[in-house]
């Protein structure tokens, strides 16, 4: 019970991360996306700063629920930050939570417990990985988000058409163009940066395994400098993702992209254990029920922000923070 209770509050701390950092990328210009002067503007907004805490909070729970628990245990819970984080929106910007969020809300709850119960994960043996058998799956981790960041940047490019066709576009239709390519970008980026925090998660419960080999070993082992440096390429990834679209765009990918890389690692570099057989039927459909309640709640007007109104420009190029109405959900 302990590592589920951890997993939770990493999930809410994580929740709470997402918020306060999207409020302080609100601020930062998008043609600042993906460079250091992104990360300069952001040290200039104090919610940033409330956002690091939570996300270090949520680092530190998860690694200790990782220290007690599997990776096939601990990371499904995870997506319960997608949840977490409609009602902490809905707390800040004074909006009402119906039914369109409680019912998908309560099918991910369900489906996520009977996933865990079907999967009946167990710890396995240690990792049989050779250093060569790390460096083939870190570096393939590392290459597909490689690719994600690639792909994401080059759609970030397209609205940059010819002259003479942007000439003949109506000014409505551009803006809309605009923004599905910035949704587009940011879903990537999300998902980029999900399949890096599943390669953190990974090399998290490695540190937990030296760790307990003792203090030296920890500080002299690779595990540990690895982790470290894929957690700042997630952070790092995660604020280009909030900075590119809207929390709409941008949660589900970083819900389900995080679990789905960790469960993969535990099975087959830690050997963690799974239910087999007729179980596969129950655990396919759970996983089914979980996705469809993230599309659904990804598609609530709690998590369009801003971006909803037309992500007005100001003059210095940041975007307005504009207020949702207090009136509720429609």
């Amino acid at each position: 019970m302990l590592t589920y209770a951890l997993a939770v509050l990493a999930a809410c701390a994580n929740a709470l991360s997402s918020v306060l950092q999207r409020k302080a990328n609100k601020r930062v210009p998008q043609r600042e996306n993906m460079s250091a002067k992104q990360i300069w503007t952001l040290l200039h907004q104090p919610v940033w700063f409330g956002g690091i805490l939570a996300i270090t909070a949520g680092f530190l729970l998860q690694a200790s629920a990782l220290g007690t628990g599997q990776l096939s245990v601990v990371e499904p819970v995870l997506v319960l930050e997608l949840p977490f984080t409609l009602i902490l929106a809905s707390r800040i910007f004074h909006q009402r939570l119906g039914p369109r969020e409680w019912w998908p809300a309560a099918a991910m709850t369900a489906g996520l417990a009977g996933l865990l119960y079907t999967l009946a994960p167990s710890a396995g043996g240690p990792p049989q990985l050779h250093w060569y058998g790390w460096l083939a799956g870190v570096g393939g981790n590392l290459a597909l988000v490689a690719v994600l960041v690639l792909v994401a940047r080059r759609g970030s490019v397209r609205p940059n058409r010819k002259k003479d066709s942007g000439q003949r576009q109506k000014s409505a239709g551009q803006k809309e163009e605009g923004q599905q390519v910035s949704s587009f970008g940011a879903a990537l980026l999300a998902v980029a940066a999900g399949s890096t925090f599943g390669l953190t998660a990974a090399l998290m419960k490695e540190v937990t395994r030296t760790f307990e080999r003792g203090l030296g070993e920890l500080f002299t082992d690779w595990p540990l400098y690895a982790m470290v440096a894929t957690g700042v390429l997630g952070f790092y990834l995660t604020q280009s993702a909030l900075n590119a679209g809207q929390l709409i765009a941008a949660q589900p990918g970083l819900s389900l992209s995080d679990p789905l890389i960790s469960v993969l690692w535990g099975v087959l570099a830690f050997h963690e254990t799974i239910r087999h057989g007729w179980f596969i039927i129950g655990e396919v459909f759970c996983a089914g029920v979980i996705v469809a309640g993230v599309i659904m709640l990804a598609r609530s007007p709690l998590l369009a922000d801003d971006d909803s109104a037309g992500d007005d420009q100001s003059a210095d190029g940041s975007r307005e923070e504009q207020v949702p109405s207090e009136s509720g959900t429609t």
